[in-house]
């Protein structure tokens, strides 16, 4: 199909087509109509934060969050530790990019952004959680069309919204950095929610403070049951959260990756990104569905193995395959990019353009 109107296609050059069927902001109308157009933008970007804002807020109090961070550090304290994992992860991902150095302001920006974009995907798993209702199949349709779609379509929208615009995103490469960065956001808050809200659920909320405040002798003692409780209780929902952060960062990398691909290929842009968008999708919605599943059947097999250690075993082989994936996709892009600079060899070139299947294609 044609680009052009027909006018142009057939115009020889010679006559003046502006309002017929090419357009440039040549008039004081026409100027005016670009700055409203790039007001509106820059608006509904503004309009979009705040209202991320607005909702992040709503969850935190609802949440008890904030009142729980504030009054009580070893929540903090908490919430640190299960983001290690998944740090290092981004960290390793941003080491990965072979071409220039990432700003750290956009990846500061990319990663709050993350953070705040979180509380519309919590808005609309609660909203359409219904589906859970019918049996088994129920559970697997929210998270295979409810969770893995919309949590990954709102930490690729943290990228999207600020880091992809800057002409600094110069490579495809940058994709799969910031979205690194943008599910180590989520992960941040989705791992403070859950672990305050474990916390409050089992009466420790604000509770810790008082315990590691307490001096020594008796009074130490008569509370000492309730602070083993308290460790033990954190814990264990600490090292859960750390286990599922790291999923997140990958996830979003894979979708960044194909944004990245897509802000090179225009033409293409949007299958490529509904490529990363499904794909990180799926990985994120099997996720969910096998972490729920396999730790309880191999407990079977071997009663005797703690469910913790089943499902730390799980999350390992599981991240690790995808984690290799991912590795062997930025791999291949190191690998092209040092072939092609200047003192790249022209076999290596061609060897690596060769066409070939992709890890998630036949």
């Amino acid at each position: 199909m044609s680009k052009t109107d027909p006018v142009e296609t057939a115009s020889d050059g010679t006559r003046d087509l502006y309002d017929v069927s090419t357009w440039e902001p040549r008039t004081a109308l026409d100027r005016l109509a670009a700055r409203i157009h790039r007001f509106g933008i820059a608006a509904g970007r503004i309009v979009l934060v705040l209202l991320a804002v607005v909702v992040l807020l709503v969850q935190v109090v609802l949440g008890g969050l904030g009142a729980t961070l504030v009054s009580d550090p070893y929540a903090i304290g908490l919430v640190a530790l299960s983001v290690v994992p998944a740090l290092g992860l981004a960290a390793y991902i941003y080491t990965a990019d072979v071409t220039s150095g990432e700003p750290l302001e956009m990846l500061v920006g990319t990663y709050v952004l993350g953070v705040l974009f979180a509380g519309f995907a919590a808005v609309v798993n609660t909203l359409l959680s219904f589906v859970q209702i019918l049996p088994i199949l129920g559970t697997v349709v929210f998270f295979y069309v409810v969770v893995g779609p919309v949590e990954e379509a709102v930490k690729l929208l943290a990228v999207r919204l600020y880091a992809y615009r800057d002409d600094r995103f110069d490579a495809v490469v940058d994709g799969a950095v910031y979205g690194a960065a943008a599910g180590l956001g989520f992960a941040t808050i989705e791992n403070a929610l859950y672990i305050t809200r474990q916390l409050n659920a089992a009466g420790a909320g604000g509770e810790a403070a008082a315990l590691l405040g307490v001096g020594g002798g008796v009074a130490w003692l008569a509370q000492f049951g309730g602070l083993q409780q308290l460790v033990a209780q954190g814990g264990q929902i600490t090292t859960v959260r750390a286990l599922a952060g790291p999923g997140h960062v990958i996830y979003s990398a894979f979708a960044g990756y194909y944004l990245g691909l897509a802000k090179f290929n225009r033409e293409d842009a949007g299958p490529i990104v509904v490529k990363g968008l499904v794909i990180a999708a799926f990985i994120h919605g099997t996720y969910n569905v096998l972490a729920g599943v396999v730790p309880g059947v191999v407990a079977l097999a071997f009663p005797g193995v703690p469910v913790i250690l089943l499902f730390f075993g799980f999350v390992v082989v599981y991240d690790g395959l995808f984690g290799y994936l991912l590795y062997r996709k930025l791999a291949r892009y190191r690998r092209v990019y040092r072939a092609t600079r200047p003192d790249g060899t022209e076999a290596e070139t061609e060897r690596e353009f060769e066409v070939a299947r992709t890890e998630f294609e036949e």
